[in-house]
């Protein structure tokens, strides 16, 4: 009885060895591709931020307040499908974007969190041309950024630029960040030279 048990083993274990070759080399040969494509897309993203140029905080924020009146002496109207005549999106990331002179038509929210265009830092940390932003949701209508400019009322509020829902382009006092739970954080762009 041990003998036919061992009979069988050895063919058995061979397949057995042979299929599991196989398997092992399957997903490392379909991996090799993928892992190929994503290195190109880092590597891609990486390429763009290295093409945003440096800019100074004045810069970013003289850019910023071009939005205000670019449209006949009026703010740029908001949209989340329609590019202005510089080619930047007209919602608050597009705007961040523009101002920040990053590749047209410019990351999203998350991008602008996620992708390395930007590093977190601590609200008290906030300069003038840095982000707040709130990325954390699957909702686009439930995301937002905008431009710090400077302090108000002993750091419990601040005023902003940013593009805004059924305004437009505007500056404006906020305290987002401010109240814990609500979902804005601080963030540095990397582009900035000062």
């Amino acid at each position: 009885m041990n003998r036919r048990f061992h009979r069988w083993t050895v063919p058995a274990l061979a397949a057995t060895a042979l299929l599991g070759s196989l398997t092992l080399a399957g997903p490392a040969a379909a991996t090799a591709p993928l892992d190929g494509a994503t290195t190109a897309t880092a590597t891609q993203e990486d390429g763009l931020r290295a093409a945003a140029p440096k800019i100074t905080r004045a810069e970013e924020i003289r850019r910023a307040r071009l939005w205000l009146t670019a449209n006949g002496g009026k703010p740029v109207p908001y949209s989340q499908h329609k590019n202005w005549k510089d080619g930047y999106r007209q919602d608050c990331s597009g705007f961040a974007s523009m101002a920040l002179r990053l590749p047209k038509s410019g990351p999203n929210t998350v991008a602008l969190k996620n992708d390395g265009w930007t590093k977190p830092i601590k609200m008290s940390e906030l300069r003038q041309g840095d982000l707040v932003i709130k990325a954390n949701s699957n909702d686009p209508n439930h995301r937002h950024v905008v431009i710090f400019d400077k302090w108000e009322s002993g750091k419990k509020s601040y005023s902003s630029y940013e593009q805004a829902g059924h305004v437009g382009t505007r500056h404006a006092t906020h305290s987002y960040g401010l109240k814990s739970g609500d979902g804005y954080h601080a963030y540095r762009p990397v582009n900035l030279s000062d």
